[in-house]
């Protein structure tokens, strides 16, 4: 091969290192910004205790706190502002939600099946509320819930997990 071509060869190499096969620049603000946004979603993001101490999760676009009232066998998901103690109340037309928990121990080791629990909005005004409560004795345990909550929010499907 010539020394022509190795050249001609060498300078086409270069320019794909530095383009790339996007055609992106590397560095794009677009780009990675992308790429960051992807990253993020890969690896979730952490939230801080909700305002009543509970544990805050993502809600299809509106973040959720759930709550355990042992005592009353009830437990609360409440839409929230933000992701941690700051967060305010926020009224959002949900229908039909339904939380769902896996199987748990107790401290004691006592095994708590899974539960399938209706929630219900409480203060509802407008079709809109900010507080939704359901019971089931199995709440009554003290153990760390995990779980789901699924529904529909404006009009659309949602579905969030938790994990105290």
């Amino acid at each position: 091969m010539s020394r022509s071509k190795l050249v001609g060869w060498g300078v086409m190499v270069a320019a794909f290192a530095v383009v790339g096969c996007g055609g992106d620049s590397p560095g794009a603000p677009k780009t990675v910004a992308k790429k960051e946004a992807i990253k993020k979603k890969e690896e979730g993001h952490s939230h801080g205790k909700g305002p009543n101490g509970g544990v805050v999760f993502d809600m299809g676009k509106y973040h959720a706190e759930f709550t355990v009232d042992h005592a009353a066998k009830e437990c609360t998901v409440l839409f929230v502002t933000g992701d941690d103690k700051n967060a305010k109340e926020m009224a959002v037309a949900a229908k039909d939600l339904t939380l769902t928990t896996k199987e748990t121990k107790t401290k004691e080791g006592k095994v708590v099946p899974p539960m399938t629990v209706k929630l219900v909005a409480k203060d509802e005004n407008e079709g809109k509320a900010a507080k939704y409560v359901g019971s089931d004795p199995g709440i009554g345990n003290v153990a760390d819930f995990e779980g789901s909550v699924t529904g529909s929010i404006d009009g659309k499907p949602s579905s969030g997990e938790f994990k105290e």
